[in-house]
């Protein structure tokens, strides 16, 4: 854990590890060889890598001897041959040799001819919906633990304040190496590697690393993104002036404060991309604050209706472990749970009151939850099954009693935190492996059990068996609900390279329960560097025969990948899918726009307190057509002498 002493902001200050655990790793920038495709495991400092092991070794030479060989016939230098699509297809060869299955599609043609890469590559008219991505503020340029869990050991890393991984054997995580036999293995080394761009990189709002300008650089001009969500997060804590203290918030200025990026923020960067794209490249989401004291607020009044009537949301993003839920005016924020009646459901009710918004913004009941990837609290295995840290037993209420909206999962409710080793034990049946390792559903069918994962996707097809997970309080699901969808983000990257083994069982137990048409990709960029490692890795995965047959997974054709990546979530936001509705316009430009340079408009909006000041509340009434004509009476003064504008607090 973190230590007072540390610098605030640094890598040490924001790691898990002790002292004496930071003493014993290295950088990652300081690895000798960087293959596309990482050889050893690098910790985002949540927990303590593992030397690289001999499969890891055995992965690391046979890249070193394939890109040898191209290399000399490409009369080429080895490092270029690595950054081409002929690298990622030697490194994507050696793991497959190296696993001993044919996990991902990929000829020896590719190393040599760019066409033979277009044969199993993504196709050029993919399109492409990230339904996850992340910008944090410019004032924010702290390292982060996610990057550098990512990006492994190393320069970039280590001036970040990480040195080691520290989710591995924290907060619950059972403790061990991946499939490559590394305990903090780089995800994404053809950008992550130690002469990548360094943890967080300039504190500007065109070239830091998790900024507005790098953010366009990654999912636009880099990677295959037709369409992305801008995300935000509302974990931020509060430390009052004259304490040193951090606690949950107690309105919504001090929660805004401290967050990577506000919800009038995210509007900001949306506006501002299709503004030099010159047409719609991204969305936004609105935050949730659920419960009566966020209704309330001292200075926004009611905060989701506020966020409506100044950011337009293309849809809501809430977080059940964040501390975001005030029962009452002035009480600390808490956690919560989707189906509480009583906080949550107000909030509900707010967003449904808006039903005009789904002409402008046809996604504005799709509700987006964070489900998945927490810590348990006290740091001990299990202890956090519960819905305000992120298991399912509230969905089965949530979605019957809500039917217009549109519940999509974020993470489909992955219980490991970050580090996936509990899974790989459980699915395999190993030792450390937590009873019970197969979930039956009401057909009698038995499926390794993924933690949270696997009775989710059972709840949605309406075949989840009351108390067949033993640490679950969930009802039973006798229906299936069409309306409950997973998301990739995180889980998918942490699992497709390092725990490829995991995320066979986890796509196929996701198609055989909710069906191809019931998951959207997320990359939950930019954390983890560009996008496009993700979409090459997804679009060439494929469940290995053997484990297919022996479960009987359906197939992930490439009519399920296009759908996964791209075309359900069109659907879900009523986007067009051809490629003429999305051009690049300006964007290759934008380094140069003066609302990005110090000072231009977008600068101060990332850069200020999040919100627009003076603060006006938030208007008390729909915006329908009532509102519309009392807003024309009131301005030519019909009908009354003593007309008093605006509204009253209740």
């Amino acid at each position: 854990m973190s230590t007072s002493d540390r610098v605030p902001e640094s890598r040490e200050e924001d790691a898990w590890l002790s002292d004496e655990q930071l003493e014993h790793v290295a950088p990652a920038e300081t690895e000798p060889f960087h293959a596309p495709v990482p050889t050893r495991m690098v910790s985002n400092g949540e927990y303590m890598p593992h030397p690289q092991t001999a499969h890891q070794m055995r992965v690391e030479a046979r890249v070193k001897e394939l890109a040898a060989k191209a290399a000399k016939r490409l009369n080429i230098s080895r490092r270029r041959f690595l950054e081409s699509t002929g690298g990622l297809a030697a490194s994507f060869i050696a793991m497959n040799e190296v696993y001993g299955q044919n996990l991902f599609k990929v000829s020896e043609g590719e190393m040599f001819e760019s066409d033979h890469h277009a044969e199993n590559g993504p196709p050029k008219d993919l399109f492409v919906f990230d339904d996850q991505t992340h910008i944090v503020r410019t004032s924010n340029t702290g390292g982060n633990a996610l990057r550098a869990l990512a990006q492994g050991p190393g320069a970039a890393s280590t001036a970040a304040g990480f040195t080691t991984n520290p989710l591995n054997g924290v907060g619950g995580n059972a403790s061990g190496v991946d499939e490559l036999g590394g305990a903090w293995t780089p995800w994404n080394p053809t950008q992550l590697h130690p002469d990548a761009p360094p943890n967080a990189g300039p504190g500007t709002t065109v070239q830091g690393e998790f900024h507005l300008g790098q953010y366009i650089n990654r999912l636009y001009l880099q990677a295959q993104t037709s369409v992305s969500i801008v995300s935000n997060a509302n974990f931020a804590l509060f430390t009052p002036p004259g304490s040193t203290v951090p606690r949950a918030a107690k309105e919504i200025s001090e929660s805004l404060q401290n967050e990577i990026l506000t919800g009038w923020q995210t509007g900001q960067c949306r506006d501002y991309i299709n503004e030099v794209a010159g047409s719609t490249r991204a969305l936004a989401h609105g935050q949730i604050y659920p419960g009566r004291g966020n209704i309330d607020d001292p200075q926004f009044g009611d905060y989701t209706q506020w966020q409506i009537e100044n950011m337009s949301p293309d849809s809501w993003k809430g977080y059940n472990v964040a501390p975001a839920a005030s029962s009452s005016p002035g009480m600390l924020f808490a956690q919560w749970r989707l189906d509480d009646e009583e906080i949550a459901y107000p909030t509900y009710q707010i967003i449904a009151r808006n039903r005009h918004q789904l002409k402008k913004h046809p996604g504005f009941f799709n509700i987006c939850i964070h489900k998945g990837l927490s810590p348990s609290p006290d740091g001990n295995v299990a202890t956090n099954n519960q819905p305000e840290f992120g298991n399912p037993d509230d969905l089965v209420k949530v979605c019957s009693d809500w039917p217009m909206f549109n519940w999509i999962m974020y993470h489909s409710c992955f219980r490991p935190s970050f580090w996936d080793l509990q899974a790989l034990l459980d699915i395999e049946n190993l030792p450390g492996a937590q009873p019970p390792t197969l979930l039956r559903d009401s057909d009698g069918r038995t499926f390794p059990n993924i933690r949270w994962s696997t009775q989710f996707a059972q709840i949605a097809a309406g075949k989840y068996v009351a108390g067949a997970e033993p640490s679950s309080n969930s009802p039973a699901s006798r229906h299936r609900l069409h309306n409950l969808y997973a998301e990739l983000g995180t889980t998918m990257a942490s699992m497709i390279v390092t725990f490829p083994t995991v995320f066979a069982h986890l796509i196929g137990q996701l198609l055989h329960y909710m069906g191809e048409d019931h998951i959207v990709y997320g990359s939950d960029s930019i954390w983890y560097g560009g996008p496009q490692w993700q979409i090459e890795a997804f679009w060439r995965f494929q469940i290995p025969e053997s484990i297919r047959e022996t479960w009987g997974y359906p197939q992930l054709t490439e009519r399920a990948k296009r759908k996964i990546l791209g075309l359900n979530s069109a659907r879900l936001y009523d986007l067009p899918t051809g490629a003429r509705h999305y051009h690049q316009g300006g964007l290759s430009n934008f380094a140069t726009a003066p609302e990005l340079q110090p000072g231009g408009r977008l600068d101060v909006a990332l850069t200020g307190v999040g919100y627009p000041t003076p603060i006006v509340p938030a208007s008390m009434l729909p915006e329908d057509r009532f509102s519309q004509i009392k807003s024309w009476v009131d301005e030519l003064k019909l009908g009354r002498s003593n007309t008093r504008n605006g509204w009253i607090r209740t």
